[in-house]
């Protein structure tokens, strides 16, 4: 690339700000601490945001993982396994309803969970805009589940980032107890 047009790209490229602001933007719910501001703007860096990262195994193939995550039935199974099923949840909460396409809604626990689907990639990787019933409306969390094969089994690389602070404990345990352990025993 010629000097001339290295100068146009990075004229033309976002300034560090324009980027940050970007991805928190695109969080949908990034905390911004107003104690690092820049001059006449309310907008910053947060270095306080909570996340959950979790790597259950499954001894079943990533196949048969995806399609429990991802088949309305299938999850259904799921659910009334879960501890909020044990936790008094109505049987007759509503089923689960779950696209099967890229952009498309779901909806979990009779409703306490919604959503849209962001990627799907059979087998391989679904991210989803994901959100509970209780938060403030229009906030969505971001919930990466990465399938890896291992050795017979699967892998899930979990990731949930950009949910209201103080959640990350409630959430932690609702991921181990409404989707790891029921998933276990749905997949046995």
């Amino acid at each position: 690339m010629s000097e001339g047009n290295s100068l146009a790209a990075t004229a033309n490229a976002p300034t560090r700000r324009q980027a940050i602001v970007g991805v928190a933007t695109a969080l949908g719910g990034l905390v911004l601490d107003s104690t690092r501001a820049w001059a006449g703007t309310e907008e910053a860096i947060s270095h306080t945001a909570e996340s959950i990262h979790m790597e259950p195994v499954f001894k079943a193939s990533r196949k048969r993982v995806y399609e429990a995550l991802i088949d309305a039935k299938q999850f259904g199974k799921v659910v009334q396994l879960s501890a909020a099923m044990k936790g008094g949840m109505s049987p007759g909460a509503g089923p689960a309803e779950i696209s099967r396409e890229a952009g498309g809604a779901f909806s979990l626990f009779g409703g306490h969970i919604s959503g849209r689907h962001i990627e799907l990639l059979p087998n391989e990787r679904i991210v989803q805009a994901w959100r509970a019933g209780s938060w403030d409306p229009g906030h969505y969390s971001i919930a990466r589940f990465e399938l890896v094969e291992q050795g017979s089994g699967t892998k899930i690389v979990f990731d949930h980032t950009g949910f209201p602070v103080g959640q990350v404990e409630h959430l932690a345990q609702g991921w181990k107890g409404n989707y790891w352990e029921p998933l276990e025993k749905f997949l046995a």
